[in-house]
């Protein structure tokens, strides 16, 4: 049995927060404005996943308007999402990721990006795709303005 997810996060840089993408913190960046860390990779992960099994999205389980998850870390939430994941009987077959930015460059992170989720998720890292794209200065991705996850899960039945 296989199950598909997508999703897409997509946050405004904001000046004087700090930058993770993909489980990694860009120093000398400005971050993204949002309740948790904003990593829009782990939060487009975690979606993907909970959609593919029919489960709801982030704010079900987390809801923004709820102080203990001010500024927690998206890994925590992708590990609790991957807890549920395991208890319906699932795991991660592949992802395919596409992060939209104009800033950072992200050519020399892409691995470093893929093996982190792919812990993440307990699989391999060949099973994690991570591509990169600038949006040619089109939108508020394109201008720098915002920075743009969307993420294509297969789930497995174990």
């Amino acid at each position: 049995m296989y199950r598909i997810g997508f999703s897409e996060d997509i946050h405004q840089v904001k000046e004087g927060r700090k930058l993770y993408l993909g489980g990694l913190y860009f120093e000398g960046e400005n971050g993204l404005n949002g309740h948790s860390d904003a990593d829009v990779v782990l939060h487009s992960v975690s979606e993907a996943i909970l959609g593919a099994l029919a489960l709801g999205d982030l704010g079900d389980y987390f809801p923004d308007n709820d102080p203990k998850y001010k500024d927690i870390s998206s890994e925590l939430l992708v590990k609790e999402v991957v807890s549920l994941m395991e208890k319906e009987g699932y795991e991660v077959n592949n992802l395919d990721i596409q992060i939209g930015a104009l800033r950072p460059k992200l050519s020399d992170k892409k691995l470093k990006m893929r093996e982190v989720v792919a812990r993440l998720v307990k699989t391999n890292v060949n099973n994690v795709s991570i591509k990169a794209m600038s949006f040619n200065k089109v939108g508020p991705i394109g201008k720098g303005e915002a920075i743009k996850s969307s993420c294509v899960v297969l789930l497995k039945k174990k």
